[in-house]
């Protein structure tokens, strides 16, 4: 699987960002969506299954981010809401081919977009 995120750039406080993972080669499993910020371990932010029917969220950002997916453009996407500066990460995508979400267990990672919050 090899997997291109994009969408990151420089936003206000309070503003919102879509960011999409375009999935490539063997596109059936599970995805996700992790961060890491500068100086700190990476962490997981969310993940669902290939029929959209599980998701699962970092209790901290549940109601701000939403995941989705669109099989047929094999397409994961993370809406990020109400945005604040220490959502500033390189947000990356993963996938893993575990049919159920969660929040290890990830094979496949794609390179990486940065997101900026400022105030």
């Amino acid at each position: 699987v090899q997997l291109q995120a994009s969408g990151g750039g420089l936003v206000q406080v309070g503003g919102s960002l879509r960011l999409s993972c375009a999935a490539s080669g063997r596109t059936w499993g599970s995805y996700a969506w992790f961060r890491q910020a500068p100086g700190k371990v990476r962490e997981f932010v969310a993940s669902i299954s290939w029929s959209s029917r599980n998701t699962y969220y970092t209790d901290s950002l549940k109601g701000r981010f939403t995941i989705s997916r669109d099989n047929a453009k094999n397409t994961v996407y993370l809406q990020m809401n109400s945005l604040k500066p220490e959502d500033t990460a390189v947000y990356y995508c993963a996938a893993s081919s575990d049919p159920l979400p969660g929040a290890m267990g990830y094979d496949w990672w794609g390179q990486g977009t940065q997101v900026t919050v400022s105030s």
